[in-house]
């Protein structure tokens, strides 16, 4: 079976034609996120185009930002100011004559990671992204739960300290700091002190936001997603030693599985996973 999976950012458009889980064709263009909402819809159009054939069972699609699934309208979309209640659902079936679905990019992590990724031997758990911010997508009983207009599982939003979950628990942390993930990272790595204890310090909060993770859904594993999780390493004892010292509910913790991805394309991926979620593969 082919389908397609598409990933929507705010400067590029990136779709795929895939074929039991392997990539077999491949788009992107820039993203027009300045323009109107029938020119940015268009350049999707387009995009995919480079990649459909007729004997494609579906399309997916993740973007950053909230999607009503009732109406099928794509809502308040993170660096595309005109995507605003879109009726992208309609106006790809019209064009395409194939089933379209729709989701935020942080679900569609997690349902990638269900069906080829670490997720696989888990029927209950949250994929957890860790970059700029902190996004997470939820799986229960094996299928993607997103809530109402695809908004469940924003932990990094929490009010945390004197702000959110996020702006310790994600790159945010280093930028507040002035200093650029990457660099740290590589200090760390290679022993400076001072760059080893704000990983560690970092990992303490992402702990206390697995912590509430843990209070909220008591799921079977965390997956760990994004560009700072490539770090794990360097904040995982940060991240133990909250969760082994202040978590009350040890044998919930104790009996978690914490992994850290390694799926390839896994926003490519993740979106097509959107159209076997919905067939029931």
């Amino acid at each position: 079976m082919k389908i397609i999976g598409v990933d929507v950012g705010g400067t590029k458009m990136d779709a795929a034609c895939i074929e039991n889980g392997k990539i077999v064709g491949r788009n992107a263009e820039p993203t027009p996120y300045d323009r109107s909402k029938d020119v940015v819809t268009n350049a999707l159009i387009r995009t995919i185009e480079k990649v459909f054939s007729d004997n494609i069972s579906g399309i997916g699609i993740g973007v950053p930002g909230l999607v009503d699934l009732e109406t099928n309208e794509v809502l308040d979309v993170v660096n595309i100011p005109s995507w605003d209640r879109v009726p992208l659902k309609k106006q790809l079936e019209d064009y395409f004559g194939k089933p379209v679905f729709v989701n935020n990019d942080a679900n569609c992590f997690a349902l990638g990671e269900k069906y080829f990724g670490q997720g696989l031997p888990f029927r209950n758990f949250v994929g957890l992204t860790i970059g700029t911010g902190m996004g997470a997508g939820i799986v229960i009983n094996n299928h993607l739960y997103s809530g109402r207009y695809c908004g469940a599982g924003e932990f990094g939003m929490i009010p945390y300290l004197d702000k959110i979950v996020e702006a310790y628990a994600s790159g945010q942390f280093f930028e507040d700091r002035k200093q650029g993930g990457k660099l740290l990272a590589k200090k760390a790595a290679a022993g400076d002190p001072e760059a080893k204890e704000l990983f560690n310090e970092m990992g303490m909060h992402i702990g206390r936001a697995i912590g509430n993770i843990l209070f909220a859904l008591a799921p079977e594993a965390v997956i760990l997603g994004g560009s700072v999780a490539n770090s794990y390493p360097l904040f995982k004892q940060g991240m133990e030693d909250v969760l082994q010292n202040e978590f009350p509910f040890q044998r919930l913790y104790q009996s978690l599985t914490i992994k850290v991805s390694t799926l390839e394309n896994s926003a490519l991926l993740g979106a097509s996973s959107l159209v076997l979620d919905a067939i029931g593969q």
